[in-house]
């Protein structure tokens, strides 16, 4: 199971494929000759992310929310669909916890109809505000099942019970990923996450906001390693289900990526400080073993390498803004 095709590219699904992740994942698979069906409701996706994929004769895009069954012929499926910034999954929480648990029961029911290998990508969320650090597999999270944040954090673990039970009961062969904080280019600008926020801030001299005192930590993995990360997983062996953390296990305070990025964009912004949100983790920090061992996989972008191509990006976005705004 997992591979039905012996000769030529895979044709290969990719929910969520317009977003931050999937579209680096899709571009990735077709430089790598694959085919890819990308499948987005444009929610928090943007066609303009796909746009350097369009006229590749082995691209798809689709239309299509993953609440409702998705009917395709595929060899393999990404399942990256849900939005993943607090901003937007909180817009919609209903919505979203329905993106993570009918879309989970979606794609895996296309997987076991299609005897094809399908992986989640699951979150550090699942982890809650925790307390062992750094974060192993097998802890199993410190989550408020009712607070604002839930819809996403335990919309992703019941994803992740529907993935090991149709492993289970249906041995659907499946491969769980849990993201820490990754960044790159294609991020929205808006999502509210620390790296674009504190960038596009800092690109417009604007104050740099901070919650709390700014002493949380979180563990930054450059894009270009995570979708590596991604693909290993696909491609381990069988009996390699995950879960497995795929982040950058150095450990910053939110204080320090703030002093980074105003020193590498030469901005005159000053740090704000604003009271912590609800259920805000105090510490994030992946334990890659599992990732090192059973995928020889660790990230290679250091944080300020990192940084400096998401600001080259943004400063893209931000004088493209400008010059239409002067039109």
């Amino acid at each position: 199971m997992g591979t039905k095709r012996e000769f030529g590219p895979q044709r290969i699904l990719v929910t969520g494929g317009a977003g931050f992740i999937g579209s680096h994942l899709c571009a990735r698979l077709l430089a790598e000759g694959q085919e890819v069906l990308c499948v987005d409701n444009f929610y928090t996706g943007s066609r303009e992310n796909l746009h350097p994929l369009l006229n590749n004769p082995r691209f798809e895009m689709l239309r299509h929310d993953v609440t409702m069954p998705l009917f395709v012929e595929v060899d393999q499926i990404y399942n990256l669909a849900c939005p993943a910034s607090p901003v937007h999954y909180q817009f919609d929480p209903v919505q979203t916890t329905k993106t993570s648990v009918h879309g989970a029961i979606n794609v895996l029911g296309l997987a076991k109809r299609l005897k094809c290998r399908v992986l989640q990508a699951s979150t550090s969320e699942v982890y809650g505000d925790p307390e062992v650090h750094p974060q192993t597999e097998d802890y199993w999270g410190h989550v408020n099942p009712v607070g604002y944040r839930s819809c996403y954090d335990e919309g992703k673990r019941c994803a992740e019970t529907l993935f090991f039970d149709y492993y289970r009961q249906h041995k659907v062969e499946i491969k769980v990923a849990r993201i820490f904080n990754t960044y790159g280019p294609n991020m929205h600008p808006n999502d509210g996450r620390v790296v674009s926020n504190f960038i596009v801030q800092a690109l417009l001299n604007r104050p740099i906001t901070i919650y709390g005192e700014g002493q949380q930590t979180r563990s930054f993995c450059y894009v270009d390693d995570l979708v590596d990360g991604l693909i290993r997983l696909m491609a381990s062996p069988a009996d390699v289900t995950g879960p497995i953390n795929l982040g950058n296990p150095h450990e910053f305070t939110i204080r320090e990526l703030a002093t980074q990025v105003i020193e590498l964009t030469n901005s005159s912004s000053k740090l704000e400080f604003f009271p912590m949100p609800p259920d805000d983790p105090r510490q994030r920090k992946p334990d890659i073993t599992r990732a090192q061992t059973q995928l020889g996989w660790q990230p290679r972008v250091q944080l300020r390498e990192g940084l400096t191509r998401a600001i080259a990006y943004f400063e893209r976005m931000v004088r493209e803004q400008r010059r239409e705004m002067t039109v």
